[in-house]
This record gives structure tokens, sequence and C-alpha cells, in this order.
């Protein structure tokens, strides 16, 4: 590129990416992309959709689990890790415990620690519409290539944590090969007394890396509580994750490749997208899916599907990629 096309190119990044982060914090688009996730969903499926809200939902309220919130809300990095490990290790062949270790002796490459913030900011994100719509309005809650490096740094602080924990896990299949790794870990994702233990690690550890006192992961009244939630805004919730999904993988190809929103978005939607990139993205989706399903009950991390990238079928990859095209849609549309 000559100097003013290069000048050209990043006005036009920046003003799109500017846009996107404006509708990460538009709550009437929040609703408009979750109501056409749902309605992809079904319509891969071959099914056709039920109206989003049934009759009374979007005023209704329902119990939530203090204490399942509170394990969700803090097994947001594990998933970004599990996701990225996957990514990683599909890249460069090196097996989950290889590359852990690179992490937790700080040895990781920039390009890594990159793609794993990433992978945290997007199941982060995730996380924040179950405690309530308003959570999105936060300056926080915004592109993360736009955040200032503290907050970034917080994403990542996750991952080290966690790579800890899971690492100690994985201990006794350390000089094993990838398929027992991979097996491993699937085993870890499904056993929900790990799910309690990482979450309890991820929680001391944020406050940790804050210099505080970690308190009580959950103290006797929190294990038997519940909270009062809106039904309207769980289902928007659990419906979005896959616009998560697609705006932090889109955020780290534009970073990465130099190239305009716009323009992998069309790749996006029009299925000529590298393969590579392809399924990246879906990683993404996979990791945000992964996020949203214990703060609907723990005893859905026991499914079959939910298991590493590695062990999904291409039937199952495709559903992914249904819902991260189906958000570039909307997003490609409302730029």
């Amino acid at each position: 590129m000559k100097p003013q096309q290069e000048e050209d190119q990043t006005q036009y990044i920046e003003r799109e990416v500017s846009a996107i982060d404006s509708l990460l914090r538009n709550e009437a688009f929040t609703l408009a992309i979750a109501q056409s996730q749902n309605a992809a969903y079904y319509t891969g499926l071959g099914e056709t959709a039920p109206s989003f809200l049934l009759p009374g939902e979007d005023t209704a309220n329902v119990p939530v689990s203090r204490r399942v919130q509170k394990v969700a809300t803090n097994l947001a990095g594990f998933y970004a890790l599990e996701c990225g490990l996957g990514a990683l290790s599909a890249k460069t062949g090196h097996k989950p415990t290889d590359i852990l270790q690179s992490i937790v002796s700080n040895q990781a490459d920039s390009a890594t620690v990159l793609l794993l913030s990433r992978f945290a900011n997007a199941t982060w994100k995730t996380g924040q519409p179950f405690h309530g719509l308003e959570r999105i309005k936060r300056p926080i809650f915004r592109v993360v290539s736009l955040l200032p490096p503290n907050e970034v740094r917080k994403d990542y602080d996750q991952i080290l944590a966690a790579s800890g924990t899971l690492l100690t896990a994985m201990q006794d299949v350390g000089s094993n090969s990838l398929e027992v790794q991979m097996q491993k870990l699937r085993s870890l994702l499904h056993d929900e007394s790990f799910a309690v233990r990482m979450a309890t690690a991820q929680d001391a550890a944020y406050y940790t890396a804050q210099k505080k006192t970690a308190p009580p992961f959950l103290t006797s009244d929190e294990e038997k509580a519940t909270v009062m939630t809106s039904i309207k805004e769980q289902k928007i919730a659990t419906n979005v994750a896959g616009f998560y999904a697609l705006e932090c993988g889109l955020n780290y190809l534009v970073t990465t490749q130099g190239k305009r929103p716009s323009t992998i978005l069309n790749a996006i939607v029009s299925d000529s997208i590298s393969r590579e990139d392809r399924d990246l993205l879906c990683r993404f989706a996979n990791a945000t899916w992964k996020a949203s399903q214990p703060f609907r009950g723990l005893k859905r991390i026991s499914r079959a599907t939910f298991t590493p990238f590695y062990f999904l079928s291409e039937a199952d990859i495709d559903k992914d990629w249904v819902q991260v095209k189906a958000a570039a849609k909307r997003v490609l549309a409302a730029l």
C-alpha cells in the first residue's frame, strides 16, 4: 500500500471499530441480535423458530441460585483458556501441558498472549448480561483494542490463574500424547467439583491481582440463596454469546491482519473466509457458548457436546458457524 492508502485504511478501520464499540453498549441492538441469533439456531436445525419471548416473559422474573451464578461468573477464564489452548495446539502442534507450562513460567510469546487475552475478553463479556443488561453499558464493556492496558491485563491475569490450576490438574498426563491430554481436558470440563475448584481459584486470583485479600468464595448464606432475575434478560444473555464471539474474534483478526472489519464480515457472510480464520471464529463461538452454559445450571457442563473443539464433529462446528455468520450479518448491516 502507498502511504496515503495506508492512512485511509487505518482511518476506515478506526471508524468501523468505533461503530462496533457503540453497538456493544446498545441495548436495543443487543436485543435485536439476540433475537436473530435465536432464530438462526432453529433455522440451522431446519425448524421454525418460536417466539423469542412467550406471553408474560418480558416482565416476569425467575429465581437463580446465587451459588450457580457465582461459580459460572468465575469460570469464564477457564473456558477462554481451554478453547485458546485448543487453537494454539492445532496451530503449533504443541501439547496443552507444554503451552500451559510456557504460560505459567511467563515464557508465552506476544502472539499467544494476544490470542488468549481475546478469548478471555469474549468469555467475560458473555457472563455480564446474566447479571443484568445494564452491565453492558459500563465504560469497560467495549472493544478490547480500545481498552487501556490495565484492563487488558485483567483478562490475561485470569488466563494466568486458570493456567496454574489446570496445569496442576493435568500433571498426571504431562508426558502423554495429545489425544490423551485432550481426553483429560474433556474429563475436567465435565467435572462439577473441578469447576467449583477452578471458580474458587479464579475468584481468589482476581483479588490477589488487585492486591486485596480474597474473601471466602461462598458464605453459608450464599450457598442457599437465590436472586430474582429477569426472564427476558436471561434469554437475551443466552442468545447473545455468538455476538461476543464474533466481536472479539473479529477484533483479533483486524489486529493481526490489518483488514477492515467490514472486509472480514463480508468474507464471513459470503463464506469466502479462509478455513483457518473460519475455525478460529468457531472456536471463539465455542468458548462463549461454554461460558454461558453454567449460568443455566452446572449440570449442563456434563453434556456430550460440552467438550474440547478437538472432539467436535463437523456438524457441531457448523452450529457454531451458523451463530457467527448470523451475528456477522447483523453487525455488517449496522456499520
